[in-house]
């Protein structure tokens, strides 16, 4: 079985790429390579580099004829979408729905999307968020999210789709840059790791889920080979403030000084943390890394790195 993987070579994607190669499907990858690496990129998928909005992405789905898609391409950044909303409309919207109309031409399998649970429920009251909680992104970035949302349940009722749209919480872990707001533990590894102390955006009170990167590659995989049809939360249900994921990294790497605070950013919301016993009932899908294994992972990955 053929899979495209869109995104393929940014962070993660390409270990939902290392997991389908493990399960022998053959694997190709679109990206752009804005922020993805060649080098992230596992040697037995085929990578093309394109942008999920052109032309030239329908002629590669043309040629590689997938039977499955895993969109992962995104803008992924939250407050960037707050400064250019036109910009990640036309990334997340428009280069979505490109892929659904190939979908919906060509026979694809099913189509699993890539969505965020820590932006389309907007800023809930209660914890935590289950998938029966309404969308009121509050962000251009989760409005556009929840849109390609709204639009793949379209597809799936006129034409058929099969889809799972799996909504991440904030994932990391290695190959992580500093994009996007689960970011904070690759800048916060990276600046530790380099004897510095990291800036803390605001009060550093930001409560999230944080899922690891290899997890969240599983869930992908367990949806493809699953007929659930519909969206499923991706996360862990434990809350840690961005002051508490500092103690955690700084204990983990030996790191003795404190951080600095600066401003807060655009577009953050105070709160999110996801329930996730959908997906196990769905998928026997559960979260398997916790965080303290995950980021002492994490760390030794950036290690490696800095010796390159």
């Amino acid at each position: 079985m053929k899979v495209i993987v869109t995104g393929g070579a940014g962070f993660i994607g390409s270990h939902i790429v290392d997991i389908l190669i493990e399960n022998n499907y053959k694997v190709a990858v679109i990206d752009n390579l804005s922020s993805g690496k060649p080098g992230n990129v596992n040697k037995k998928a085929e990578l093309y580099k394109a942008d999920i909005k052109s032309r030239e992405t329908t002629l590669i789905l043309r040629k590689e004829k997938p039977d499955y898609i895993i969109h992962e391409a995104a803008q992924i950044s939250v407050s960037a979408s707050v400064r250019d909303p036109l910009f990640d409309a036309e990334t997340n919207i428009t280069g979505s729905l490109n892929l659904l109309e190939f979908a919906r031409l060509n026979g694809v399998k099913k189509f699993i999307f890539a969505s965020s649970g820590g932006t389309v429920y907007g800023e809930p009251d209660k914890f935590p968020v289950t998938e029966k909680f309404p969308l009121q992104a509050c962000s251009p970035y989760g409005i556009s999210k929840m849109a390609v949302e709204y639009y793949i349940r379209f597809y799936s009722r006129e034409y058929k789709l099969n889809y799972t749209a799996l909504r991440y919480s904030n994932v990391y872990g290695p190959r992580q840059d500093p994009h996007g707001e689960a970011g904070v533990v690759a800048i916060f590894s990276r600046s530790l790791l380099s004897g510095k102390a990291p800036v803390i955006n605001g009060d550093g009170k930001y409560v999230r889920d944080y899922v690891y990167c290899k997890d969240v590659a599983r869930a992908n995989l367990l949806a493809l080979e699953s007929r659930y049809r519909g969206s499923l939360n991706i996360g862990t249900g434990r809350g840690v403030d961005v002051n508490e994921l500092y103690k955690v990294i700084a204990e983990t790497a030996g790191f003795k000084g404190k951080a600095a605070h600066g401003p807060a950013r655009p577009g953050d919301i105070r709160k999110n943390i996801l329930g996730a016993a959908e997906a196990k009932k769905a998928l026997k899908w559960e979260p398997e890394t916790c965080l303290e294994e995950g980021i002492k992972e994490t760390l030794e990955y950036f290690k490696k790195q800095e010796k390159k």
